[in-house]
């Protein structure tokens, strides 16, 4: 089985996260960048299904400054190859998943694995946009992928802690929620070793002429609150004041 999987990096949001001067994006001169979560966790399972399968699993991303770090991560957690797509500066969704489906048509996917969002995505629709440039099938919100005879058994999540199991055929597009085990994690220094012996293919994007999408029209940090109120008493007494406060705000009569 052929699996292709999309990488994106994103910022790491455990840092402090500073607005640029024209107030429709972050400063990235400072920004520190890691692999996006729901990416590692889509590479996470299709490494999964190369052990149990024999598949090849090939990691794929949009050129970006230090875009070459996650792709030797890919390579050094058990990615086969590792493919940088050039050429595009600040594309939308549409455009990366249209520039990106190019690319990977060319490599006869039976499953194409990705993360289901990204911190920085505005619309989240990366799996159904490739597989709609693909022309393809596509499950998203999945927690885990098992290959059965000629296809893949899906497990998809939807709201309430409900799990369907669906049965597909391939190719498919799949986006992944959450892998079947925690991402394995990589030493600095395989990485640096990799980075010495891997070799990154670079392919051109081609043309992009998908428009749709969003645009930012500003930035800002939220206010801060004035803080909670904590309410004492018993349970009635507590009750009581929730409901006096929701009065006093015009929330309820």
């Amino acid at each position: 089985m052929n699996i292709i999987v999309p990488i994106k990096q994103v910022p790491d949001l455990v840092e402090e996260l500073e607005i640029d001067a024209s107030g429709v994006d972050l400063d990235r001169s400072s920004l520190k960048l890691k692999l996006n979560e729901f990416d590692d966790h889509a590479l996470e399972e299709a490494l999964i299904l190369k052990e149990e399968t024999g598949s090849t699993v090939t990691a794929i991303a949009l050129e970006a400054e230090d875009v070459d770090k996650i792709l030797f991560t890919a390579f050094a957690k058990g990615a086969d190859k590792i493919i940088k797509v050039t050429g595009l500066e600040n594309p939308s969704a549409h455009q990366a998943a249209q520039a990106m489906a190019e690319v990977i048509m060319g490599l006869s996917p039976d499953l194409v694995m990705t993360g289901v969002q990204a911190v920085d995505d505005r619309d989240g629709q990366i799996p159904v946009l490739l597989a709609h440039y693909l022309k393809i099938p596509h499950v998203s919100v999945v927690t885990s992928v098992k290959a059965e005879g000629g296809g893949v058994t899906v497990s998809k999540e939807y709201g309430g802690g409900l799990v369907a199991e669906f049965e597909a055929k391939l190719p498919l597009v799949v986006g992944v929620q959450a892998a079947r085990q925690s991402p394995r994690y990589v030493p600095v220094a395989k990485v640096r070793q990799v980075m010495k012996s891997a070799t990154i293919e670079e392919v051109a994007a081609g043309s992009t002429s998908a428009t749709a999408g969003s645009s930012v029209k500003r930035f800002f940090k939220p206010e801060g609150g004035r803080g909670a109120e904590m309410l004492e008493g018993s349970a009635e007494e507590q009750a009581s004041k929730i409901i006096q406060t929701l009065k006093e705000k015009g929330i309820i009569k």
